[in-house]
Formats: C-alpha cells, sequence, structure tokens
C-alpha cells in the first residue's frame, strides 16, 4: 500500500479548533500521508494556524462536518480517506495498523478504538460501551476516526450534505462494500462535551440520537435537539 501515487489522505473538518488542531496535524505526520484540514469559517485563526503547522492543503468550506468531509475528499490524493476530529490523536502505529488491515482486499475500511483524554470511571464506562457497540453491533462513531477506500467513496458519489449522522451512514457505506475493521491502536479525544453535559446525559442522548436514526425521524429536528446544550 505505500508505492508511490498511492498513500493516506487525512481529512480533518475544523471550527474554532485553533488551540486543539496541532494534535491532530502532529500524530499524522508521516511520509506520503497527505493532511487536508477543511475549515468551515473559524473565527480564531483556525485555517492560520493549520497552514503554519504546515498542513499539506488548508481548504474553506461550508460549515457543517459532512459539507467539510465532502469537500476534503474530493480533494484527496491518496487511496485512503481517514477522517479525523480536530480535537483527537491517533497513537503512534495508527498508519502500520491501517495498511494491515487494507491488505486484506475483502477490508473496504474501518475505525480505531476510542479513549478519552482524562480520568474517571464515567469515561472508562463510555469507553468500554464504544468498544461494545463497535463490536458486537459493528457501529463506531466518527470520533473513532473512520477510514475508508476512496473508491468506495467514489461510487458513491461522495459524503451526503446530511445535517447529522454522516459517521453513521460512512459506517454503513464501508459495511455495504465489504468489511469494517476495528483497529486496536486508540484514537485519543476530547471529552469536553461529556464534560459539559454530563457523561450519563451524554450517554443517554447518544443513545436516543441513535435510536431516531434508525427509525428515520427527521434529520434536521434531530440534529437541533441533539446539538442544543441541555438545561442543567
Amino acid at each position: 500500500m505505500r508505492r508511490e501515487g498511492a498513500g493516506i489522505s487525512v481529512v480533518i473538518p475544523t471550527l474554532n479548533e485553533q488551540t486543539r488542531i496541532a494534535r491532530a496535524l502532529a500524530c499524522t505526520a508521516s511520509p506520503g500521508v497527505e493532511r487536508i484540514v477543511v475549515d468551515g469559517g473559524s473565527t480564531d485563526g483556525t485555517a492560520d494556524t493549520a497552514r503554519l503547522l504546515r498542513a499539506d492543503k488548508v481548504i474553506r468550506a461550508q460549515p457543517g462536518r459532512a459539507l467539510q468531509m465532502d469537500a476534503g475528499y474530493r480533494e484527496a490524493r491518496g487511496e485512503v480517506v481517514l477522517f479525523l476530529h480536530a480535537d483527537t490523536r491517533l497513537d503512534a502505529g495508527w498508519r502500520e495498523a491501517l495498511e494491515a488491515a487494507l491488505a486484506d482486499r475483502a477490508t473496504a475500511g474501518g475505525a480505531y478504538r476510542l479513549r478519552f483524554e482524562g480520568a474517571g470511571w464515567g469515561l472508562r464506562a463510555v469507553e468500554l460501551g464504544a468498544r461494545l457497540r463497535s463490536r458486537l453491533a459493528g457501529l463506531p462513531y466518527g470520533d473513532q476516526a473512520l477510514f475508508v477506500r476512496k473508491r468506495v467513496l467514489d461510487a458513491a458519489g461522495g459524503i451526503a450534505p446530511v445535517p447529522i449522522f454522516e459517521d453513521l451512514d460512512l459506517v454503513r457505506l464501508i459495511k455495504q462494500n465489504g468489511r469494517l475493521a476495528l483497529l486496536p491502536v486508540c484514537a485519543w479525544t476530547s471529552p469536553r462535551r461529556y464534560a459539559r453535559n454530563g457523561a450519563l446525559r451524554q450517554v443517554l442522548r447518544n443513545q436516543a440520537a441513535l435510536a431516531s436514526y434508525f427509525l428515520h425521524l427527521p434529520r434536521a429536528r434531530v440534529a437541533a435537539w441533539y446539538r442544543r446544550r441541555p438545561a442543567a
């Protein structure tokens, strides 16, 4: 997979992530890895910081993770596209694990193992739940750094401009086109949403949102509810 002209494109959607973007760029700096930052209109200098940190491309897109992911994918030159949240870093060995998984031609994409920066039994329980959800239901989320063969996205016409659940749609697309690989390497992400809303409350919100996905409820309404900060 590491032959000349192939490689990996890392797409990092951002919106006011100046203080966090360095971790995502630093952990993915590797020969042959293309790092594309897709900014959704930050006002804190995120795009300028990404350029200073030598991102290969910094482009502008309309705000919205699905829109930004699609814009980044269309700029990607690698045979594999890895979608990385700006507040997430991958452990050493992430590239080798990805390449080993995709050496199996039946593998269409995959995800990493979720870990949170920070201590506490609540976060450890969330990590365990994510591992069980990924293993038993085959449903990793976007904060687990989803990756996919670019040809799969090409055939699908890219990432649909949905207001929420773009990660679940991507997982479904991967599974429709081959095997979903769950890698043992960790993706360390910020627990800020859990800290803000409370671990239990956020887990319940996630489960309610997941149920709405399978019930095919209107996504715009679900997105508006999910992004509204719950009352104290």
